[in-house]
């Protein structure tokens, strides 16, 4: 295997042309051009740059102008020894950054996309180098076709042959009988292209999912939405440390004292301006509505022009509009970050912030681990076909799972030290003349023993974050000096990190043709798929609802269980229908209700259960997934003309829960070497679908391609 640089594939390159110099070289090539714009105005997932920003793109306006020139080289180095090399230069001037305009490695835009030698030996056949292993044929959706990962820079539009990655393997094949053929592989582990998956969050890249804007967008990213939480939490600390929330008394312990009150106590209250005091609350007749004071702190600060505002950019509160009336405070029906924490206390935030004024508060970092270049795949298949005409096969691959997934951990952001969550309870204790609650630094209670209720202010845990040393952090000590040496004043990171899982894959397929009188010739296929250890998100609203993030979101593995069933007919002479039931179970589903109470008496919704991938986000309650979920294909192709050399095509998918697609395309072949071609991807139905949340992002493109 070839490690995975712009360096080893001009080694390889440089390997295959001395050799191909010796003999006679076949090449041929295609220029092309395929230009796509929207069909209906709106915004993208993501695609604001702030929660306030409502502007989009327009009816026509362009999200594709991509230009491609594609070589394919072959040649014969002697009898049984060919070779093979496919190079493409291809660059999109719509795309949103460099990455996806020009080539990169490990994308459909990648300047080597396959550069192979083919050897035959005493009846097995070796194939070494990039290439392609198409295992799996179902319309529309990739179930066996498991072997390399996907480009999803287009989502689903694509062909599988354009967007699937060609990786470096050894692919050795023998055939065995008169239908039977046994494979083995060795691939190298690379994954998923998927838009808005990195650091920067792709803002305006058309085909964002609501899961990946969950993690990095920049009004709903979680990545994003921490440093807004620590800039807030570190407005709160300065406005107790300064006296704001004691009567104007000086607080050397800022938040700590505050301990029993909860970020739904203070929203829900009401605050008196002229007298303030956290531990006062003021009229609700004259009294400002905790809300309003949570927002305007948020957004603006302490002061005009403070750098610990937000300045209406995340998603921190789900507001309308810059006024008091346009605040919105909601924890049954969570739409913004607040409102899934409702339980947090003011102690928590402080962990959050720090003993600067302005600059060191909790912060976020995405950062990438990808398996060695050593850490390959193994698969095998076996096909063969029955006396009657039963084709099948039966497959095994032990992969890292393309799909990445996202592990979240709190980390000293100068040390790198990954830290320890405990969630201390509260105890009373004397603050002048009045009675407070501190963290407890004796508990830390498991996930179990968190309470369904913040109304007992004792009960309500504190997170709190500890090093090795046994060092906690925050902008106080929270031992109050009890314990010299035990504060670190370092800010915190939550780090989160893209990974790849082990799975086993498990696969078999058949199809089977008969001759019915009614419909002719029919072809009944079937995709089926085992996984285990399928990374899945699984989302607990009770340790979210206190602040504990690294814990209430996490990934557990669990086996899923995918087949497709699908029928195959022709029609109308040469037209071919094909119909498919596609059905995903989740076998480790988890589902485990809970409703909890705040501590104004508000009930909300606090299950622990596997969320949806695909479309989970802070704005939808964090979604959750199916145990059983179910897609509905019809595909129509028919070719047409003198010499039925032209051809359409219409794939029309269905979602389980009311999303919708829709591809017409179609093919003209102007002639043997200029083809122009069209295709109409639309989306609908609910938005809260894989399918419906695109409808957006709904286009109409048209290609040109000249092969010579």
């Amino acid at each position: 295997m070839f490690r995975r640089t712009v360096l080893s594939q001009a080694i390889l390159a440089g390997l295959f042309l001395p050799l191909a110099a010796q003999a006679e070289i076949s090449v041929k090539g295609t220029v092309a051009n395929r230009t796509a714009g929207f069909v209906q105005a709106g915004q993208t997932i993501g695609q604001a740059e702030n929660m306030l920003d409502d502007s989009g793109h327009s009816v026509g306006q362009l999200n594709m102008f991509e230009n491609g020139l594609r070589l394919f080289l072959d040649g014969d180095l002697m009898p049984d020894l060919s070779w093979h090399l496919d190079l493409q230069g291809i660059y999109d001037t719509e795309g949103v950054n460099n990455y996806w305009r020009g080539p990169e490695n490990y994308t459909q835009y990648e300047i080597l996309r396959e550069a192979y030698i083919d050897y035959s030996l005493a009846g097995w056949g070796l194939r070494l180098g990039k290439q392609q292993v198409v295992w799996g044929t179902a319309d529309g959706i990739k179930l066996l076709d498991v072997i390399n990962p996907t480009d999803y820079r287009h989502f689903v539009q694509d062909s599988m042959e354009d967007s699937r990655i060609p990786m470096w393997m050894a692919n050795i094949e023998r055939n065995m009988g008169d239908a039977g053929s046994v494979q083995f592989i060795a691939s190298q582990a690379e994954p998923n292209v998927i838009p808005g998956l990195d650091a920067n969050g792709d803002s305006g890249q058309p085909f964002v999912m609501q899961g990946v804007d969950a993690i990095t967008g920049q009004v709903n990213g979680f990545l994003n939405l921490v440093p807004a939480l620590g800039s807030t939490a570190q407005s709160f600390t300065n406005a107790a440390i300064g006296g704001a929330f004691t009567g104007g008394m000086i607080n050397p312990y800022g938040l700590l004292p505050f301990a029993g009150l909860t970020v739904d106590g203070f929203a829900s209250g009401y605050w008196d301006t002229s007298t303030p005091g956290l531990i006062n609350p003021g009229d609700p007749t004259t009294g400002t509505p905790g809300a309003v004071l949570l927002n305007g702190i948020t957004q603006n600060g302490l002061f005009p022009g403070d750098p610990n505002g937000n300045d209406f950019i995340t998603r921190l509160l789900n507001i309308y509009g810059t006024s008091p009336s346009d605040v919105v405070w909601n924890v049954s029906q969570p739409t913004a970050t607040f409102d899934h924490m409702p339980n947090a206390t003011f102690a928590t935030f402080n962990t959050f912030s720090s003993a600067q004024v302005t600059g060191a508060s909790a912060r976020s970092d995405y950062v990438k681990d990808k398996p060695d270049w050593e850490e390959l795949n193994y698969g095998f298949r076996y096909k063969n076909k029955t006396a009657g005409g039963f084709n099948y096969s039966l497959n095994y691959l032990y992969q890292y799972d393309p799909n990445p997934y996202i592990d979240l951990s709190w980390h000293d952001a100068k040390t790198g030290e990954e830290l320890q969550v405990q969630r201390a309870t509260g105890m009373a204790i004397p603050f002048g003349n009045q009675t407070v609650i501190i963290p407890d630094l004796q508990t830390n209670l498991s996930p179990d023993q968190v309470p369904n209720s913040a109304l007992n202010p004792l009960a309500n845990p504190t997170i709190l974050l500890r090093n090795g040393q046994g060092q906690y952090y925050g902008a106080v000590d929270p031992t109050f000096g009890m314990m010299p040496g035990a504060h670190n004043t370092n800010p915190v990171e939550l780090r989160f990190t893209e990974k790849l899982q082990r799975i086993h894959n498990l696969g078999a397929s058949f199809d089977y043709a008969l001759d019915t009188e009614a419909l002719g010739p029919i072809v009944l296929r079937g995709e089926f798929l085992y996984q285990i250890d399928v990374m899945q998100p699984v989302i607990d609203k009770r340790l979210l609802g206190i602040g504990d993030l690294s814990n209430g979101l996490v990934m557990e593995a669990g086996d899923m269980f995918k087949y497709v069933l699908g029928a195959d007919i022709t029609l109308l002479t040469n037209m071919m229908a094909s119909l498919q039931f596609i059905q995903f179970i989740n076998l480790d589903y988890v589902d485990e209700g809970r409703i909890c109470t705040t501590q104004s008496g508000l009930h909300y919704d606090c299950s622990r259960y596997t969320g949806d991938t695909a479309v989970l986000n802070v704005t939808n309650s964090l979604q959750s997934g199916e145990e059983f979920k179910e897609f509905y294909s019809l595909f129509f192709s028919k070719p047409f003309g003198p010499a039925q050399q032209h051809r359409w095509n219409n794939l029309t998918m269905y979602e389980e829960n009311g999303g919708w697609w829709n591809r017409f395309d179609v093919e003209y072949s102007v002639t043997d070497n200029f083809i122009v071609s069209a295709a109409w991807n639309q989306y609908w139905g609910d938005f809260e679908t894989q399918f419906g949340q695109m409808k957006e992002s709904s286009n109409l493109g048209i290609g040109l391609k000249y092969i010579f």
